[in-house]
Parts: C-alpha cells; structure tokens; sequence
C-alpha cells in the first residue's frame, strides 16, 4: 500500500467515531477521505437521520473539499462500521460523476485495503446517463 492510501486510511479512520447524537440522527458509522487534486486529503461521516436528510460520509468528504475551493481529486476510501472498506453508494457516485465528467472514469476507489484492491469509478460507473 502506498504512503498516500495510508495516510488518507488513517485520516479516515481518526474521525471515524460511530455515535448516536440523538433519538434521530447517529454519525460517523462510516468514515471518508478523499484525495484532492492540490495533494490535501478531506474526511467526512455518515451522518445518518430518520428521514432522507442524512449525508454519505464520501460526500461530506467531497463537500468539505469544495468549502475549501476545490473541486478535483483521484482517490477516495470509505470506512464502514466493520473497519471494511467499501464501494461508494449510487448518490456519491453521482456526485462524482458530476463533480468530474471528463475524468471521473480516473478516479480510483479503495476497495480493500488489507488486499490492497482498488478500482476506478470507471470500472463502477461505466456509463453515466448523460
């Protein structure tokens, strides 16, 4: 694995810290971290409601990024509650795709990081709708 990959694995799993906030809301289940195009890494949570007002941690992560005024990057990690790595959801991929549609197909995901796997947004979002 890569110093890059560790360094945003680490990131992510700092502000990983899964917390009920109340009857409604819980956070941080799964963690996020992206890497930007000016090299900075951006984390986020889940944050999760009893309604559909919650938010993916990759794209807290990605929302994070642009309040910074940025708006590219090539890599991204989830962390779910298992410590496991993941696909981003449709919703983020989305994003992504609409973020980056000349290079989103670059992007790289970590899939696993024990196994070192990774795959592009590419290979999870052959073909964008638009």
């Amino acid at each position: 694995m890569d110093q890059i990959w560790k360094e945003m694995y680490e990131a992510a799993e700092t502000v990983q810290n899964g917390r009920k906030i109340s009857d409604y809301v819980t956070a941080g289940d799964v963690s996020a971290a992206i890497y930007s195009a000016s090299g900075k890494i951006y984390t986020g949570v889940c944050i999760d409601t009893c309604s559909t007002l919650g938010i993916c941690a990759e794209r807290n992560a990605i929302f994070q990024m642009i309040t910074n005024g940025e708006q590219s990057f090539s890599r991204v990690l989830a962390i779910m509650p298992d410590g496991k790595n993941g696909a981003p959801c449709g919703a983020c991929r989305e994003l992504m795709v609409q973020l980056m549609p000349d290079t989103y197909k670059n992007v790289e995901i970590l899939m696993d990081y024990d196994t070192e796997r990774i795959v592009t947004l590419g290979d999870l979002t052959p073909e964008w709708w638009i």
